[in-house]
């Protein structure tokens, strides 16, 4: 594990942007395409922004392909729907043409729509391994990741796909990467800031492993690099 600590969310976000630059022209040199996972909620906003104006001519757009770890139960027209707030920040931008880029299927149930993301990776990957170049998570004050909550039933799926998983605390499903397929990728980035989630952050990096309360915690990748990237404040906890 490799841990980051910035002075400045912007130091942070800058940072990380010449990471996934750095990532991205290492795989497209070494298999000609780049295949990246988005991370929702809000915290990316302004990092997918940076992407897409100040990074922009660092990449070659044309050979990125665009997935997402996971995805809540809301129609894609929903201001919640993960998928629309990357494509109004970073998709659209940069004028990504829709066959690179995979949507979750909201539109149908959750296990159907968990079912049909796995079948679209897989033959994305034309049978090959599903090692994604870069998968970038974010942590909720719960140490929650991607949509891997506390004490839910998809923190024990051992197999290496998408699943479907009710959150109890938000009385409703959710679409998600299971910790396997995760610890497939080649690399990931946590992207980590502000005070309120110091606690998550001390407990995941410091405290004693406990998965089913510290979803975070499962992430450890099995020949890849995890890289967290966090502020000041999120690091205030930590002892070292």
């Amino acid at each position: 594990m490799n841990l980051l600590i910035y002075k400045t969310k912007e130091e942070l976000l800058n940072n990380l942007a010449r990471y996934i630059v750095k990532i991205a022209k290492k795989a497209i040199s070494e298999q000609d395409c780049f295949n990246f996972v988005l991370t929702g909620g809000n915290s990316p906003k302004e990092l997918y922004h940076l992407l897409s104006t100040r990074y922009k001519e660092e990449i070659d757009w044309t050979k990125v392909y665009f997935f997402f770890g996971d995805e809540r139960n809301v129609l894609p027209s929903h201001e919640s729907y993960n998928g629309l707030m990357a494509k109004e920040s970073l998709l659209d931008p940069l004028n990504i043409p829709a066959n690179q880029i995979f949507y979750v299927n909201t539109e149908l149930a959750p296990e159907k729509a968990a079912i049909e993301y796995a079948k679209a990776i897989n033959k994305h990957f034309n049978g090959a391994d599903i090692n994604f170049d870069l998968i970038l998570l974010g942590m909720g004050d719960d140490a929650h990741t991607a949509s891997l909550f506390p004490e839910t039933a998809i923190l024990k799926n051992k197999e290496a796909t998408v699943d479907a998983v009710y959150v109890d605390k938000l009385s409703t499903y959710r679409v998600s990467f299971t910790a396997p397929l995760i610890n497939k990728a080649k690399n990931i980035a946590f992207l980590v800031f502000g005070e309120g989630k110091a606690n998550a952050v001390k407990e995941v990096i410091e405290g004693n492993k406990n998965n089913a309360l510290y979803p975070s915690q499962l992430i450890q990748p099995y020949d890849g690099h995890v890289t967290w990237f966090i502020d000041d404040h999120a690091a205030i906890l930590l002892d070292n």
